[in-house]
């Protein structure tokens, strides 16, 4: 992923149409219209060997007569032509080209190599970006281009579109124009073999121009670069998605319950979650949503109020908000009092407050400030059927004004109707107040708002340490998958995945493998309680199904007796099936106790989720359940847990005391660490876990491995790198943590920069800053380590806790050629060789992932700092508005030390 050269793409200074005709309805004659009809300002040079001119442009016989190279290319020849057209563009200096073309993976040449991978080495060997093959081009209205096989031009305007499919694009354009809805940029990926969603997010995320990003998706190539590329877009503004095939299951059978209840739709979602997007499931809804999340204000809870003058379409609302999952404010007794005071006898008494035909203008605006000012209600959704005695006009400028009034309420209105109630809801268009026409559409936006918001927070939140610190034993686990392995791989049977659980710290009931029923009564006999007997074969999956458990069982004779029924059964009902013998585990006497069901499945696009839900055996059946990206901390565990139905059922009920959920949420942390040590993990089941005010027990497990490469690759997100912690003893003799950032080191980081000088707090943020607020530390401690990286110096406190010292930070860019960095240690720090280790270990940390150079600003009236960062072989390159100093180190060759300033 890159954004090298994509501004070749996206705003080119001059443009070749390889392929140009003027032949009706040809692509190489709308491309040559539409650039001609677009206005834009370069040079537009057709190529064609047929004609003249095109359009009354001279024309090229060839690419190798342009009179210059062209910033950008769009080819519209048949495919057996595109790899030399590619080649002689490549080698006059062009950057960018969008093949239009389609079928190059269908052609070959006499090597048998498709066109489609000659075209790619070609691009590959001259750094040229590829848009396409099979695109119908982009359109920047900003800068006149309609580079693209459009019918219809866009309006200019500060939404990005960016879709895979062409129908989709032809159908949004339609759609949009209709609605004078305009466009930063308008892109059609095409195949997405060259330039890919991670590459235009990034590009998008940091344009001046876009307001918000709207993507449509069906498939994603590179999960980390996607996922990484999402995440720093969505920090800078909203970016919502539609995506196809949301009703298709993965591909692969599942060989557990995990895999097969962890659909690709279910996993996608929760990518979407992690990534801070909103996803939204048709073109009027994509468009629905980005107005609303650009004029509501930020929603700070889920509480709604409904107020009206009709009771029906109070009602619909209601029926809607919790349909979607909403929540109704229960209003206070003295909110009651208070609209009793105001509102005519037959009013609703509750919520929706209707407040009856007849409302005027002031009525409404009563009703709404009492309801505004309450800190039971959240939002308020306003209301409004047109009625003989009262003015759907009259009574929008009046809830407009007291909106203006009131800057942090958050008001919504829908004006239910047509003409009677079109000038209202143009007065709220025209205010900034979102308007909808209907109560459906109203409270969907409502939910946007909501689901937007917790995003959000997945993306920026602080999360807490668990609440117990857990030592896993690896070499336990190492031993039992490695084991494994060496039998081909396959499946660990119950027993075996239950010792690796108990290597992460996930409590199992006792088990012991029997392979004879002789010696699972003598096993049964010595355990001196009631067993569970269970049959032990790797071709049963649900062993319930077979008659393949009893339970309750006591004493030797009656566990043997239990087995030899068992065999026969098993034998009757499924004979193929290999028996390995029995396992016997201890009855676990938890009444009362939720069944739970945990796993990881390996999705073929975002690699291992987690998924939780309701366990059992009818687990496929209640299909409770919900999925998250690894690695898992102990907030994002808790919000996993909350998007399941079986979440109400722990809170406790009918005498039943709450589920430990710190417990739930630490085991589920444990499975993240598990897959995220050990990537051979394709499927992992707990079925059931017990979970009550005790704690979790994992009564049955399973686990499939494959061989894989060791590290972090096969998750979609990169985690907390352990392997980069290291001790370094300062002058004065104490040892401090040098280890990458987390996210729960933010309020560490607000005690640090309270200990800075205010002289030291102006060189490092450029001005004063007496505090930063939590959005800006958490973007400060909560990074993509794939991105960016930090490094604190932390040490034990004498009265216990710990303490940050410092911090070195890089950002670098997604080509990986230059990270800019940034560095502070505590004032009363300096001379003690903790800054200088620090950046130190930033540039070695940059220079082994082959960045190529490492920059910095330096105010001028800082010759400490310039001093320092010379000595480390930094030079000054140019000054910035007089009193800014860049510095820059080139990474990829030795640098000698000049005498250390700090000594």
């Amino acid at each position: 992923m890159s954004t090298r050269n994509l501004k070749s793409l996206f705003r080119p200074q001059s443009i070749a149409v390889v392929g140009a005709s003027i032949k009706p309805k040809s692509i190489g004659s709308v491309v040559m219209r539409n650039l001609l009809k677009g206005e834009f300002a370069g040079p537009v040079m057709p190529v064609t060997s047929e004609h003249a001119s095109v359009g009354g442009v001279l024309a090229y016989p060839d690419v190798a007569c342009l009179p210059k190279a062209p910033d950008l290319a769009l080819i519209c020849t048949p495919p057996s032509t595109i790899p030399g057209i590619l080649r002689t563009l490549g080698e006059r200096g062009t950057k960018a080209a969008c093949i239009m073309t389609s079928g190059l993976h269908l052609e070959q040449d006499a090597g048998g190599a498709t066109m489609l991978e000659l075209s790619l080495a070609v691009a590959r060997q001259h750094g040229m970006r590829l848009l396409g093959p099979n695109s119908m081009g982009i359109l920047v209205p900003g800068i006149g281009l309609n580079a693209s096989s459009s019918h219809e031009n866009v309006l200019p305007g500060k939404l990005a579109f960016v879709s895979q499919s062409g129908a989709l694009c032809t159908a949004v354009l339609d759609w949009a124009r209709a609605r004078e809805i305009g466009f930063s940029h308008f892109i059609h990926l095409g195949d997405t073999e060259g330039v890919d969603f991670g590459d235009v997010l990034d590009y998008l995320g940091s344009d001046p121009g876009t307001r918000a990003i709207l993507i449509y998706m069906e498939s994603i190539h590179e999960r980390r670069n996607f996922m990484s590329a999402a995440r720093a877009a969505s920090r800078n503004k909203p970016v919502l998605a539609i995506k196809a095939g949301r009703s298709r299951e993965g591909a692969r059978a599942a060989a557990s319950h995990t895999g097969a209840l962890a659909g690709s739709d279910l996993v996608f979602d929760a990518a979407m979650r992690r990534a801070g997007m909103l996803r939204v499931q048709d073109i009027e809804e994509i468009f629905g949503a980005v107005e609303t999340l650009a004029r509501s204000k930020p929603m700070k809870g889920r509480r709604l109020a409904i107020l009206t003058n009709g009771g029906g379409i109070g009602v619909i609302a209601a029926d809607d908000l919790a349909e979607m999952g909403g929540e109704l404010a229960q209003l206070p007794d003295e909110v009651i009092d208070k609209l009793k005071a105001v509102l005519p006898p037959g009013w609703s008494q509750g919520n929706p407050v209707d407040i009856s035909a007849d409302a005027d203008g002031e009525r409404y605006v009563k009703t709404l400030n009492i309801l505004s000012e309450s800190k039971a209600v959240d939002a308020v959704l306003v209301m409004l059927a047109p009625s003989a005695v009262s003015d759907p006009t009259d009574v929008a400028a009046a809830i407009i004004k007291t909106a203006k009034d009131r800057p942090r309420a958050n008001v919504m209105t829908c004006w239910v109707g047509n003409e009677a109630v079109a000038r209202g809801r143009h007065l709220f268009s025209g205010a900034g107040i979102p308007t909808y026409d209907t109560p459906r559409a109203a409270i969907q936006a409502f939910m946007h708002l909501l689901q937007y918001r917790r995003n959000q927070e997945l993306l920026m939140e602080v999360p807490a340490s668990a609440p117990t610190d857990f030592v896993p034993d690896t070499r336990r686990a190492r031993f039992l998958i490695d084991e494994a392995l060496a039998k081909g791989g396959g499946t660990l049977n119950e027993p075996e995945a239950k010792a690796v659980l108990e290597a992460y710290g996930i409590p199992t009931v006792e088990t012991h493998v029997a392979r004879s029923p002789s010696l699972a009564g003598k096993i049964a006999m010595a355990m001196k309680e009631s067993v569970a007997l269970k049959i032990l074969s790797p071709d049963i999956l649900h062993k319930s199904d077979v008659g393949g458990v009893m339970l309750n069982l006591q004493g030797a004779f009656e566990v043997e007796k239990a087995a030899h029924a068992m065999l026969e059964r098993v034998k009757a009902v499924y004979p193929e099936a290999r028996i390995d013998g029995f396992t016997v585990q201890s009855m676990a006497r938890r009444p009362g106790a939720q069944e739970l069901i945990c796993g990881v499945a390996t999705d073929p696009v975002f690699g291992p989720v987690i998924m939780f839900g309701q366990g059992g055996i009818a687990v496929e059946v209640i299909a409770d359940r919900a999925m998250a990206l690894p690695p898992l901390n102990m907030n994002l565990a808790a919000e996993l847990i909350s998007r399941t139905r079986v979440a109400r059922l722990l809170e406790g009920y009918r005498g039943r005391p709450p589920a430990n959920k710190e417990a739930i949420q630490l085991a589920l942390v444990q499975l993240s660490q598990l897959v995220v040590d050990f990537p051979e993990i394709v499927e992992l089941d707990i079925n059931p876990l017990f979970a009550d005010s005790q704690g979790v027990l994992a009564l049955d497990a399973r686990m499939v491995v494959a061989p894989a490469k060791p590290g972090t690759e096969h998750l979609a997100i990169r985690p907390y790198p352990k392997e980069l912690e290291e001790w370094f003893t300062m002058t004065d003799g104490r040892k401090t943590l040098l280890r990458p950032i987390r996210p729960e080191d933010e309020p560490n980081h607000h005690i640090l920069v309270s200990k800075l000088t205010p002289e030291d707090i102006r060189f490092r943020f450029f001005g004063l800053v007496h505090e930063l607020p939590h959005s800006e530390m958490a973007r400060l401690t909560q990074i993509d380590y794939a991105r960016e990286m930090a490094f604190i110096g932390e040490i034990e406190k004498e009265g216990g806790g710990k303490e940050t010292l410092g911090v070195v930070r890089t950002v670098t860019d997604p080509d990986n050629d230059a990270a800019e960095f940034a560095i502070v240690v505590r004032s009363d720090l300096k001379g003690s060789g903790l800054g200088k280790r620090l950046l130190v270990k930033m540039i070695e940390y940059c220079r082994s992932r082959g960045t190529r150079t490492i920059v910095g600003q330096v105010l001028k009236d800082n010759p400490r700092m310039l001093a320092f960062v010379q000595h480390l072989g930094f030079l000054p390159i140019r000054t910035i508005d007089g009193d800014i100093v860049e510095v820059e180190l080139e990474l990829q060759k030795e640098h000698e030390l000049g005498p250390d300033p700090t000594d």
